[in-house]
């Protein structure tokens, strides 16, 4: 079974590293064409890659490092000047759009399917995080610098960024609610994932970025080096955070920040190589995983409803409130529709998705639901990236010759 994913995920390397260019200029993205050779090597195709007893299980550890690696690399990318910059919109982002998603998703969740309303809040949970690593795709590259300004760009990395661990706290609270687990524990919890997580990842983050620094004032760092410190640091904060029982990717994102701010400014070229490298690679086995996991019989069964909750969860779910809040955040209606749009959903519902039986929740709807709106996502987003940039560049144009 090795032998034939290392087969399938070195080919879409190969793949991928020769039509680089040509996916920057066509409505097709990377993690489409990894879904679709899943779907078409997996067990509903020519059924040539083998997948676990328990696919859906597996896609969490999967879904945990990938994800841990894209954060890393967003917190990076950016000086802490244009982060510190973006702390208004982010904090519009993070404390009422992201509760305001939960809550539509949550309706459309029990209007359409009956979950029962802490059900349907979990589902939100799970669905309300902005994936970095789709959204790093939208925002990276040399198109997306030349059509989109550096503030938009800017502030859905570092939303997506940390709304993945912002979540957490939410999820495990409502898990306790479904499960019928203590939930007053369940909050201390939440509390203490949030709280630990920063500690930890500033701790981490200054402690390794001052070695680094003295390191590097020594000359015992070699610069091809530095770059793979930050890959090893990500995986680093991820096992220590979650053996501390806190907010692993938060805390991840938090040292990456940390260790930036405790390091003298350097060339930020040096960081988007790691970037490209995640969206473009590392996503790949994963959505490969994916394809071969998708509950096709289950989705057969939702019927239109199904395609209701898709169009609740892409359209209702972000769109209406940055449209609204386009002033707070500090962007015109062409900003606010943009931002509004592309919040993609991915890796990150996959990996709080995969991780409910873990914690108790076996509700059979919930990875049928919510698989149907990230895939629904990954294709909807993917295809309409191009697109996106080239509308709002043609709206900035027509506005200023206006």
């Amino acid at each position: 079974m090795l032998d034939a994913w290392l087969v399938v995920a070195g080919s879409l390397g190969v793949l991928v590293a020769a039509s680089s260019r040509a996916f920057d200029r066509l409505p097709v993205s990377e993690p489409i064409v990894a879904l679709a050779v899943g779907v078409l090597l997996g067990p509903v195709g020519v059924d040539l890659l083998q997948v676990p007893t328990q696919p859906v299980e597996a896609l969490a550890p999967a879904a945990r490092l990938t994800l841990a690696v894209a954060l890393m690399a967003i917190a990076l990318r950016y000086p802490l000047s244009e982060v510190r910059a973006r702390l208004p919109e982010l904090g519009w982002l993070l404390a009422i759009v992201m509760p305001l998603m939960v809550i539509t998703v949550a309706v459309g969740a029990e209007a359409l399917f009956g979950l029962g309303l802490a059900t349907a809040m979990l589902l939100g949970a799970c669905l309300a995080p902005t994936d970095p690593v789709l959204a790093s795709s939208v925002v990276s590259g040399e198109p997306a610098a030349r059509d989109l300004p550096a503030p938009l760009r800017q502030a859905l990395s570092l939303e997506s960024a940390a709304n993945d661990g912002l979540a957490l706290p939410l999820v495990l609270v409502l898990v306790a609610v479904v499960a019928h687990a203590a939930v007053p524990a369940a909050i201390w919890q939440a509390a203490w994932s949030v709280v630990g997580a920063v500690l930890i990842g500033t701790v981490l983050g200054v402690a390794t970025g001052r070695l680094l620094s003295w390191a590097e004032r020594h000359g015992d760092v070699e610069p091809s080096r530095s770059l793979i410190f930050s890959l090893v640091l990500s995986l680093g904060a991820l096992g220590l955070a979650a053996a501390a029982g806190t907010a692993d990717l938060l805390a991840v994102f938090v040292t990456g920040l940390a260790f930036n701010a405790s390091t003298p400014a350097r060339e930020r070229e040096a960081e988007e190589p790691i970037d490209e490298a995640v969206n473009r690679f590392l996503i790949l086995p994963l959505f490969v995983l994916v394809g071969t996991a998708l509950p096709w019989s289950d989705w057969m069964e939702l019927g239109w409803r199904g395609v209701a909750f898709v169009l609740v969860a892409l359209v209702l779910r972000r769109l209406p409130y940055t449209v609204l809040l386009r002033r707070p955040l500090r962007t015109d209606l062409a900003g606010a529709v943009w931002l509004g749009w592309f919040g993609p959903i991915g890796v990150a519902a996959v990996l709080y998705l995969a991780g409910l039986p873990e914690h108790g929740v076996h509700d059979v709807r919930l990875w049928p639901i919510g698989s149907l709106v990230v895939v629904a996502s990954t294709l909807v987003h993917g295809v309409t990236d191009v697109l996106g940039r080239r509308w709002y560049a043609r709206a900035v144009a027509a506005r200023r010759r206006g």
